[in-house]
């Protein structure tokens, strides 16, 4: 496997995806439906052989990172985004009330 994930987003109709990619195979994603300019993030999964190497950081990371450059305000019902967004302060102008 490579060291450098490779993530993509695959935005659709009201929903949404970020995709992770190692090997050319997908190892990873972030779901979200899109209302207005609010995300709110479904779930986060990562294939089992990645768990707690940072992978599902990167892909709320580059979520959050497209949230912020749209100016769309961010919700979560993935309880991983929910905990990591907690305690991330560099976010907490992305958060939905």
């Amino acid at each position: 496997m490579t060291d450098d994930p490779r993530v993509r987003h695959a935005p659709s109709d009201g929903r949404g995806e970020f995709v992770l990619e190692r090997d050319g195979a997908r190892a990873g994603e972030l779901t979200y439906t899109l209302a207005g300019s609010r995300m709110t993030i479904l779930h986060t999964e990562i294939t089992p052989a990645l768990r707690g190497s940072g992978a599902a950081r990167n892909l709320l990371d580059a979520a959050m990172q497209w949230a912020r450059a749209e100016n769309i305000k961010v919700a979560s019902r993935c309880s991983y985004a929910s905990a990591v967004l907690d305690r991330a302060p560099q976010y907490a102008d992305l958060r939905a009330g």
